[in-house]
């Protein structure tokens, strides 16, 4: 442990403070860092011997960003390419993946199927630069499922030590293996557990509307994992495979975008959490064929595309509880802070950064250490030119508008 007086220490003067919990800006703001912890806010003058003084004159301070659904190993926007692609380029191509994402002004995010202890402990250690790591491990998937990625012409599974596709994702079929499947995930260190419960947009051979697992099976995901002590979350986009996932105790619903209004009152019952990611139908729409998205995958990107933002109205209406994500594969990963102003178009710019902030720390249980700057908070925080509650776009200029990055405590960038 640091003495008193070894202290890495910052004190950010005249802010104008984003507190998510409010709705403008807060003017005058001072706030210590001590370590990697926010050591106190105040509006009024706060005295530190050690501590390294930077005058904001009154540019925005505000939490790390949080992003609750990503991939970052899955290097291509067809990913059926994965199958022939080495772990150690895959490691490689998803460290850059991490400096990039951080750099963007995310500090933490929730991967939902791939990433694996390994890349959570290089971040840790200081091997590779990136925000803090929630990981699913391999996302668990039935045969002909989502996470089935196998051409129709293949039999066995490449084995997890040559291909990337394996890596990332696993199959397991009825209550013993689905068990099984959840106990060695979380053996391996994943953080919560992702099933999926429908069909996908980038899987080849599943209906958008195909209902996958059994109740039996979700159920015993998701007893394996409450044993454990987390939860589970689930892609899914029809009402029925929503309605299902959520009454066998699913916690968080991946995307949702087909939902309808009697469900979003369900889940809102029951607690659990939606998270929407438009910017990947987005940008799938836009960019997906020049990738080598497939014409039955864009014809289901189209689908969920256009009922995204309906979506997410319904869900806040309903009072829903919705998370921040955004869910682009390999090449698209650029687009991460259009999700912005996409949710723009229908919420306000508060409501978007209460899920990006609030919620998605909600969602990770870690309420008042991620995603707001209070006493004993973690010391992730990002100095924006601009107000983000007049303008939420200037998220999305990164390199224009966030002038700096801290992440427990330290810079990760200072352009200040």
């Amino acid at each position: 442990m640091p003495t008193e007086k070894s202290k890495r220490a910052y004190l950010f003067t005249g802010a104008r403070l984003l507190d998510p919990r409010k709705d403008a800006l807060v003017d005058g703001i001072n706030v210590l860092i001590e370590d990697n912890l926010v050591k106190e806010v105040s509006d009024r003058p706060i005295k530190s011997a050690s501590a390294t003084k930077i005058e904001l004159g009154g540019k925005t301070l505000m939490p790390g960003l949080i992003d609750a659904h990503i991939h970052i190993l899955l290097a291509e926007v067809n990913v059926q390419l994965l199958a022939d692609m080495p772990v150690t380029l895959l490691s490689v191509k998803g460290a850059r993946a991490l400096a990039q994402t951080i750099d963007r002004g995310y500090t933490t995010i929730r991967d939902t199927g791939g990433a694996d202890y390994g890349m959570k402990s290089a971040v840790e250690s200081g091997v590779t630069v990136g925000p803090r790591m929630f990981i699913s491990g391999a996302a668990i998937s039935q045969t002909g499922g989502h996470a089935d990625w196998r051409k129709r012409t293949e039999g066995e599974m490449l084995c997890q030590c040559c291909s990337g596709a394996a890596f990332t994702k696993r199959i397991a079929d009825g209550v013993p293996e689905v068990i099984k499947a959840v106990r060695d995930e979380l053996r391996k260190g994943a953080d919560q557990i992702k099933i999926m419960v429908s069909g996908g947009v980038a899987s080849q051979s599943d209906p958008l509307d195909s209902l996958q697992y059994r109740i039996d099976e979700i159920e015993a995901a998701v007893g394996e994992a409450e044993r454990w002590g987390t939860y589970v979350c689930a892609h899914a986009y029809s009402p029925k495979a929503i309605e299902r996932a959520v009454l066998s105790g699913v916690r968080t619903i991946e995307h949702g975008n087909l939902i309808d209004e009697k469900t979003a009152r369900l889940v809102a019952e029951k607690g659990a959490f939606v998270v929407p990611t438009l910017v990947t139908y987005d940008s799938m729409t836009k960019r997906g064929a020049n990738h080598g998205l497939s014409a039955f995958s864009l014809a289901k990107n189209k689908r969920v595309f256009e009922a995204g933002l309906h979506a997410l109205e319904m869900c806040h209406s309903a009072g829903v509880k919705l998370g921040f994500g955004t869910d682009l594969l390999g090449q698209l990963r650029e687009d991460q802070s259009n999700e912005f102003a996409i949710r723009a178009e229908v919420l306000r710019p508060q409501d978007i950064l209460k899920s990006c902030l609030l919620v998605n720390a909600e969602i990770l249980r870690m309420e008042g250490l991620l995603g707001e700057l209070v006493p004993g908070a973690f010391a992730d925080c990002l100095v924006v030119e601009g107000d983000p509650y007049r303008d939420i776009t200037i998220l999305g200029k990164h390199r224009r508008h966030i002038r700096a990055i801290m992440k427990d405590g330290e810079f990760v960038r200072n352009d200040l």
